[in-house]
């Protein structure tokens, strides 16, 4: 029986959770439709009944935080970060989910690298702070690195992951004073720099990325930003943001309908979803 699915956001003319979710769906022989709705902030309510009439929908900008209100129940990961991306809908029983989380988390082990060891996080906002709090709640000796004007964002993290995890270790330093006399497990971009159409920017110098063992880059275009091509010539395990974008969306599939994929299944989609992006904004 076919199942009605959707993506729900304001702008959506280039999400990748269309081409994603098919590829997840046609794997397992589902029937299935998938939309896409742009919907404006106000307009969330009228069309409330609509979208909990759907098998299960997934949530990005600006609805992450209003949807909440029409959800019946939260998962932990959603209470943890007040945010809900993916909604399940089970005999009408509709349970906010915070995949990012977990996307997040399935890049890192897929990558064989280390969250509980030596942790460098450049940026804070937004997904670097929830890449800060896992890392933290991890078991990481975090050092979050900002801009002298993000201080007080990366305070604020370290405050609420201090409130979690009292014994966390979470130090913070300005960007242009990272130490790298020190060795990182593992080096994670979550600011802009570097990002489509600006993609010659390398949020660190050479010298942080000699001293990490292991680089992951938020951003999925380019496909392959300058920090993950500099990481991946020094024979360095790098992954960049669609692989995480693949993985929080394997998640849902989980949630929908307990389906589960190999790490070659996976890595197939991440790898047909970075080709995509880079026919569609191709950078030579």
């Amino acid at each position: 029986m076919e199942r009605k699915y959707a993506i729900l956001g304001e702008s959506l003319k280039h999400t990748m959770s269309p081409p994603i979710h098919k590829r997840l769906f046609e794997l397992k022989n589902r029937e299935f439709t998938y939309e896409i709705i742009e919907l404006p902030t106000e307009e969330l309510a009228p069309h409330a009944e609509y979208l909990k009439s759907l098998a299960g929908f997934n949530i990005t900008i600006p609805h992450k935080i209003g949807i909440i209100s029409h959800c019946d129940k939260l998962a932990d990961s959603a209470k943890r970060y007040n945010s809900v991306n993916c909604v399940d809908n089970k005999n009408g029983t509709h349970t906010g989910y915070n995949t990012d989380c977990d996307g997040f988390l399935a890049t890192i082990n897929a990558m064989g690298a280390d969250l509980g060891g030596k942790v460098l996080l450049i940026g804070c906002g937004g997904v670097g702070r929830m890449m800060a709090i896992e890392a933290a709640l991890a078991g990481a000796d975090l050092v979050i690195a900002v801009l002298e004007s993000d201080i007080p964002l990366a305070e604020q993290a370290k405050k609420e992951i201090t409130a979690m995890k009292s014994d966390a270790k979470v130090s913070i330093v300005k960007n242009t004073d990272i130490d790298t006399s020190v060795s990182y497990d593992l080096l994670m971009n979550a600011c802009p720099v570097g990002m489509y159409p600006k993609i010659n920017g390398c949020p660190v110098s050479d010298d942080v990325i000699d001293a990490s063992k292991a680089v992951f880059d938020v951003i999925y275009n380019p496909r392959e930003t300058v920090l993950i091509k500099k990481a991946r010539a020094q024979g360095k395990k790098a992954a960049g943001g669609m692989a995480m974008l693949v993985w929080q969306a394997v998640k849902a599939h989980e949630i929908w309908d307990n389906d589960i994929y190999s790490d070659e299944e996976v890595q197939s989609i991440i790898t047909e979803m970075e080709l995509q992006v880079e026919k569609d904004f191709p950078t030579a």
